[in-house]
């Protein structure tokens, strides 16, 4: 190696952690916690984006039954996921750092475990100031950090008007949904636009498969218009699988027999990869779960955790290849507790997760050896799939010091068109 390259490589060197930690990412939490629900008036949990001055409420389980304190601390982020520069008394009012104090032990349930509330805003931290990305963070008594999630909070300063439709590339018109914007600023006045206005795009949910930075292609009087292609294209994947369980005992939607062992096990029908099928509609959710249990007063302690016993057809075309469950029961983590293991006796891969009781969506999807997601590898990829779409707009005046949300547009793909 000569010395030029000697002097790149040194530099590579100390570029990469800037490169690599410079964007904030969401951190999983240990085997002992799981059902983190964060949500804000829905019933169901998913990606919160609230209104300013909107209640956010963040709930958790912890199965290690120890009762331990937990704390809580908010950060605020530029659009892109970079630590913002305004210092925690310009975003929030009151104090973070807490002891989550709400917290309740199950009730008549196999698996015993602590069940965690925090709603903000609370008498310690009184309300979030400003609008623009943010991330809370749980903390254990050693001050380790357990989990953290990230949320948005946007002001209704302008109307994002959003539709679905196919897209124009005709090598992905059967496989691929595109996203069009028209953003009307009324009451407020959007300087330089192009440089000054971020829109964001999210499918079902997940912080994954964003597609970011999307500049206006032109203004016509107060509105930006995006009409991209390929700029804005989402893969449509297909509708999600599902299971209820709400009922331990007994076998319900998607599940063919249960078991009672320490803990309830349930066996799900073996599943089929549906890439190479037709498009078929089935109602789902979009990804999400919802906890449920058929004779509880407060499905929050009183929904047991139960096995849930994954099958999926060994076709030719996945033996070799990572195969791994997908949704946001665990907010869209891949990792070892999400991988199929092939049984080659049985032609099938097979997975076993603990999950709280409800009602669960989830799909298979392939992680390639580069870490990339195929989400349509085993599902497919269909125009027809019905996907929620939701368009977050960042605006950073000049000079100002952080990224507002000025605007939120939310839509479906099931009117798409052409």
């Amino acid at each position: 190696m000569n010395m030029h390259s000697k002097v790149i490589k040194k530099i590579l060197i100390a570029l990469l952690p800037a490169l690599v930690f410079s964007q904030v990412q969401e951190v999983n939490p240990p085997d002992y916690i799981k059902t983190i629900n964060f949500k804000s008036n829905t019933p169901e949990t998913q990606l919160p984006i609230l209104k300013l001055g909107e209640y956010v409420v963040l709930e958790f389980d912890a199965l290690n039954g120890e009762e331990a304190d937990y704390y809580y601390k908010i950060e605020h982020f530029n659009f892109d996921w970079t630590p913002s520069t305004l210092i925690k008394s310009e975003f929030l009012s009151g104090f973070d750092n807490q002891r989550i104090r709400d917290y309740e032990n199950s009730l008549n349930t196999y698996q015993i475990f602590s069940h965690y509330k925090l709603t903000i805003p609370n008498q310690f931290t009184k309300g979030l100031l400003v609008s623009g990305n943010y991330m809370i963070s749980v903390y254990n008594d050693n001050d380790e950090l357990q989990f953290s999630r990230k949320f948005m909070i946007y002001e209704d300063k302008t109307a994002v008007g959003v539709s679905v439709k196919r897209s124009r590339n005709i090598e992905f018109i059967e496989q691929k949904q595109r996203v069009e914007l028209i953003i009307t600023s009324n009451n407020i006045q959007l300087n330089n636009p192009t440089q000054t206005v971020k829109a964001v795009i999210i499918q079902n949910n997940n912080l994954n498969n964003v597609i970011t930075n999307i500049k206006p292609q032109y203004t016509l009087g107060n509105q930006l218009i995006y009409r991209y292609d390929s700029e804005t294209s989402f893969w449509a994947g297909n509708e999600f699988l599902f299971f209820e369980n709400k009922d331990v005992r007994a076998a319900n939607t998607g599940i063919q027999f249960i078991d009672l062992k320490d803990l309830y096990h349930n066996y799900l029908y073996t599943n089929i990869p549906r890439a190479k099928m037709p498009y078929t509609y089935n109602p789902d959710i979009n990804g999400n779960y919802l906890i449920t249990n058929v004779d509880a007063d407060d499905a929050s302690i009183e929904a047991d955790y139960v096995w849930i016993h994954f099958s999926l057809r060994g076709d030719d075309f996945l033996i070799n290849k990572n195969v791994h469950i997908y949704g946001n029961f665990n907010n869209y983590a891949i990792d070892d507790s999400t991988r199929m293991i092939f049984d080659e006796v049985n032609n099938r891969f097979i997975n076993t997760m603990l999950l709280k009781q409800g009602f669960y969506n989830y799909k298979y999807i392939v992680v390639n050896d580069d870490g990339t997601v195929d989400d349509g590898a085993v599902s497919g990829d269909f125009w027809q799939t019905e996907n929620n779409y939701k368009v977050l707009v960042y605006y950073r005046d000049l000079g100002a010091r952080y990224d507002k949300i000025i605007g939120l547009g939310e839509a479906s793909s099931v009117n798409i068109t052409n």
